[in-house]
């Protein structure tokens, strides 16, 4: 594959994947995309990786299958050094890393299963979702994304347990413990490492698009009541607030004639 067009893997409404996009958008990188539903996607993954990965977001670039939206960012920034997420004093660096890492593992997983959890009891909602993955002779087919609902919802509840209410509650826990950490971090700052944009500023951000819901995020429509009870108590809060920020200032748009969803 030609080094000029890589392909991201991804789907779209994860928030793995939109931290990969992130990155390539930030860093204006034309690339191509190609978005796949999940469950479908481990099939996808697992040949792409000869059966060693079977998560999204995988990238193909210079001839490369890179996986794990971590290590995506790094070959970008090994290639595509400017402009840089990872800042330049090792100290710093060593730190957005950290917290790079500290989101991925301890933000991102219970933030999936809460969304999941209340999307599945609110099956209109998680139907209305279906159709950028649907093929598209199908797309606009009610029957279509009634069928990739339940498979969705099946899939969720025995991939991640989303069903569990117990679950789910210790997930909105850990959410608020996320939301704690990132204010904490902050101290007051703009950004969490330094004083500039880094790799813990888009992480940080993109893992929690989906309780911020901002405009420059994926288009998820309006979050199942269950979601929005728990979001209300939040907006408020300097963390939340600071996200919808980062997206609005740092969020740039994808190229439109090289970042084309397939």
């Amino acid at each position: 594959m030609s080094a000029s067009k890589p392909l991201l893997w991804h789907i779209w409404i994860s928030h793995y994947s939109e931290k990969a996009r992130w990155a390539l958008d930030f860093k204006r990188v034309p690339h191509r995309r190609r978005a796949m539903p999940g469950g479908f996607h481990m099939i996808a993954a697992l040949a792409l990786t000869h059966g060693e990965v079977y998560t999204f977001p995988i990238l193909e670039l210079d001839g490369e299958v890179i996986s794990d939206s971590t290590e995506i960012i790094g070959a970008l920034e090994r290639r595509h050094p400017e402009p840089s997420l990872y800042p330049e004093d090792p100290v710093e660096r060593r730190r957005a890393l950290d917290l790079e890492d500290y989101f991925d593992e301890e933000l991102g997983p219970p933030l999936r299963l809460l969304g999941f959890h209340e999307m599945v009891r609110d099956p209109e909602r998680l139907s209305a979702l279906m159709d950028p993955f649907l093929p598209p002779p199908a797309r606009g087919s009610q029957v279509a994304r009634d069928l990739a609902a339940r498979f969705s919802s099946a899939f969720t509840g025995v991939r991640y347990g989303v069903r569990n209410e117990e679950r789910a509650e210790q997930a909105r826990r850990e959410v608020v413990a996320a939301l704690d950490r990132l204010e904490a971090e902050l101290d007051g700052n703009e950004f969490l490492v330094g004083d500039r944009f880094s790799v813990a500023d888009l992480t940080a951000a993109a893992l929690f698009y989906p309780l911020v819901l901002p405009p420059q995020g994926p288009e998820l429509g309006d979050p199942p009541d269950g979601f929005q009870r728990f979001r209300e108590p939040l907006e408020d809060r300097r963390g939340y607030q600071w996200v919808a920020e980062m997206f609005r200032a740092y969020r740039l748009p994808a190229r439109a004639d090289a970042a084309v969803p397939a």
